[in-house]
């Protein structure tokens, strides 16, 4: 299959910076540039080629994983990473060099990344690869858009027999079981995550579900996809999480599985995006919305000592959060120069917005992650400082030496000392 590319949209004799924009799911500031101009990447949206034999694609940077999918998986291949939703472009896929529930089998989606074309404001159009212009291959993946524009780009494709999913569900007490569980299942299991109760005190710390699974080897019962049932139709003037519905919605949903384990064939979806089944989900914080802290630990005892004390800490000080998710990053490293995983201990929790004690809790997680030598994913962040992301990130000066001179963000800015940039 082959498509035709399209000319690049790239502003022409600005002195104003620019940023590329895929589709603006990004959780903090790493895809806005207050100070400048945002490049709409959606009109590069066009697939290049398909080798349906060899698995693999080269399409523009502005499509989307979901039409990514459409095109592959009834040829029997599957994308090699996926974050937990298909609205993604490619572009910001390989900006933030997502990873998804078989990182400790696949690693990041930078590690299937075959080459890309790179448009730079001097008028370069670069070809990078592991063996052409090395350099920026490494600094654009991870590189939070900031090298230039990402052109089209090719990645190396996941044969699957069908759409199903194999999955097991696992209800664990705490968290020495749930790196029991992770450390079984790694061995057996491509897909692994936990659904953690980062609200739970007592006797009832650390519980929560474990989920694993494998793309069917077999199976030839037809499993339609799911159905968007729900929509948040306008944004509330309130929010609908707070520590009462937080704790119920906790509770009910740890007791949701009657059986310690339970195995189902489901849609991959449902398996993956369950979220993008709720259109506009996110309005139910209201107007404050919400922060998603996502952070990595050592795979050590001070991880697993720091991992217990920041939940510790959340619960003490009234963190309101539904969304806790918890998983072991296996050892694949990613090529990328700013590449958020690496082996250790992630946590990643969406969390209510309660004025300022949110960010002075936030800031006591970083201090934390800090002392035990872990990181806060840059995609996911509105408030770290300047301090602290050099410290998660000692190679920050040479992704500056590479980033564009007309591009520039307001996460950069931010953590390279402008606003709370100290």
């Amino acid at each position: 299959m082959n498509w035709r590319c399209q000319p690049l949209p790239i502003p022409a004799g600005s002195e104003v910076s620019w940023l590329p924009f895929g589709n603006g799911r990004s959780y903090g500031d790493v895809c806005l540039n207050s100070e400048g101009l945002l490049l709409d990447t959606k009109p590069l949206d066009r697939f290049i080629s398909f080798d349906p034999k060899r698995g693999i694609l080269r399409c523009e940077s502005g499509v989307l994983l979901d039409d990514i999918l459409a095109v592959t998986v009834p040829h029997g291949w599957f994308p090699p990473v996926v974050p937990g939703t298909r609205f993604v472009t490619m572009g910001g896929a390989i900006a933030n060099d997502i990873h998804g529930k078989n990182h400790h089998s696949a690693g990041t989606f930078g590690c299937h990344l075959r080459c890309f074309e790179l448009a730079r404001s001097d008028g370069q159009r670069l070809r990078c690869s592991r063996s052409e212009n090395q350099e920026l291959f490494n600094a654009t993946i991870g590189g939070l858009g900031l090298t230039g524009l990402i052109v089209w780009a090719e990645i190396s494709l996941k044969r699957i027999n069908n759409q199903v999913m194999d999955v097991e569900v696992i209800r664990f007490a705490n968290l020495g079981d749930f790196f029991e569980i992770s450390e079984d299942s790694d061995l057996e299991y491509e897909y692994t995550v936990a659904w953690l109760d980062s609200m739970a005190r007592g006797k009832k710390f650390g519980r929560g579900h474990f989920v694993r699974g494998n793309h069917s080897a077999c199976c030839t019962k037809p499993i339609a996809a799911p159905k968007r049932r729900l929509s948040i139709p306008v944004e509330l003037p309130f929010s609908l999480v707070n520590r009462t519905t937080a704790r119920i919605f906790n509770s009910l949903y740890y007791k949701k599985q009657g059986r310690v384990r339970s195995t189902a064939l489901v849609h991959y979806e449902s398996f993956f995006f369950p979220l993008d089944s709720i259109l506009h989900w996110n309005r139910i914080y209201g107007s404050q919305g919400f922060l998603q802290y996502q952070c990595l630990l050592p795979p050590d005892s001070r991880g697993k000592d720091a991992l217990e004390e920041l939940l510790t800490k959340g619960a003490q000080q009234g963190l309101v959060s539904f969304l806790g998710v918890l998983k072991v990053f296996g050892n694949k490293l990613s090529p990328g120069l700013l590449s958020f995983p690496r082996p250790g201990i992630t946590l990643a929790l969406d969390i209510c917005i309660d004025g300022d004690n949110t960010f002075r809790l936030l800031d006591d997680f970083d201090s934390i992650v800090q002392t035990v030598g872990g990181a806060v994913y840059p995609c996911k962040d509105a408030r770290m400082s300047g301090t602290a992301f050099r410290n998660y990130y000692p190679q920050f000066a040479e992704l500056e030496r590479m980033r564009d001179p007309k591009i520039n963000s307001s996460f950069w800015r931010r953590i390279s000392g402008g606003e709370n940039g100290q």
